[in-house]
């Protein structure tokens, strides 16, 4: 007789990460798999699609639990550009805090083994000094998406304690691709564009996350004994500079690169006159993670190195352009 199929729950299954592991799941035979969706999407024959208009406390979630053994809970309010709301993390809480509970609530009842949460690297905080962040550190959120994410954390800890459902927290960094949103795809366009970039000076470290490595260690975590009940910082082989990053990405484009060797000092004033801080740390200060926990108890590995990921995410991102 062959292996039981693992019957999972994919929530979020239509966004960046989301839609990946999708992809992933399906060239795996080991799964059963169910999305959630906001509306009616074309999915494969193989999957079971549930529509699930919002995700708040009182999501119904009985006709997407049946018979599933794992929920990977990647659906979340995230990171809001251009914030209309006056308290955003009301908003950041309905979703990112309410909405999971409940689903881990439920899932608890169905009988689910166990719920793997994709949180958030901001957790820790915005940028590290002499240390790299590790799993223990005393979180220091610094925005109300990474406050809501670590109150999520608090409470899924408290339901699933003592429970017979297993959590798994995942931290991830910046998880990049060649489609990525956000500040990594203005990067692309302006080396794209071959402009010269002010970031010669910048000395910094940064772990970040290729898209295929962060789905590759998900999926990890569904099946490895060893993750139960487990947090994890997880991140590419090596922290990179601003400035290897773009020459990573350079090259990937066959582009060439100028850098200019502009004072930090003065892009921080600048930065702080435009009301884009937030931007300059994320492009010129230093976030770091001591991700050796992942690879000494699960034995895990990225999938490729961070080079060869810059390399390829450049080179899709030029082919994917109309």
């Amino acid at each position: 007789m062959g292996t039981k199929r693992k019957a999972l729950l994919l929530t979020g299954a239509t966004g960046f990460v989301g839609r990946e592991i999708q992809q992933r799941i399906l060239t795996d035979d080991e799964y059963d798999l169910t999305v959630a969706v906001r509306r009616p999407v074309d999915v494969s024959v193989s999957v079971r699609a549930i529509q699930i208009a919002n995700i708040t406390g009182d999501t119904d979630w009985n006709d997407a639990l049946k018979g599933v053994d794992v929920v990977i809970h990647s659906a979340a309010r995230a990171h809001v550009l251009v914030e209309s709301i006056a308290d955003p993390l009301i908003e950041f809480r309905k979703t990112n805090v309410d909405g999971a509970l409940a689903l881990a609530r439920q899932s608890l009842v169905a009988g689910v083994k166990r719920f793997i949460f994709i949180s958030s690297i901001g957790v820790n905080g915005a940028n590290t000094a002499a240390q790299p962040f590790r799993e223990h550190d005393v979180p220091a959120p610094h925005a109300p998406y990474a406050v809501s994410k670590l109150e999520a954390e608090i409470a899924l800890q408290e339901l699933c304690s003592g429970s017979t459902m297993e959590l798994v927290i995942i931290r991830p960094p910046l998880v990049y691709a060649s489609n990525a949103p956000g500040n990594f795809g203005r990067l692309l366009k302006l080396v794209a564009l071959a402009l010269p970039l002010p970031f010669a000076l910048a000395k910094n470290r940064r772990s970040m996350i290729a898209l295929e490595n962060l789905v590759d260690f998900v999926l990890c975590c569904t099946v490895h004994p060893n993750a139960g009940n487990q947090t994890f910082l997880v991140s590419d082989d090596e922290s990179i500079s601003t400035p290897e990053m773009l020459l990573y990405l350079s090259r990937g484009m066959g582009k060439r690169l100028v850098l200019l060797p502009v004072p930090l000092v003065l892009m921080r004033f600048a930065a702080k006159l435009l009301g884009r801080e937030a931007l300059f740390n994320q492009l010129c200060g230093s976030l770091d993670i001591d991700s050796s926990k992942a690879r000494s108890l699960l034995g895990w590995t990225p999938l490729v190195t961070a080079q060869d990921a810059m390399h390829k995410t450049a080179a899709a991102y030029l082919a994917e352009k109309p």
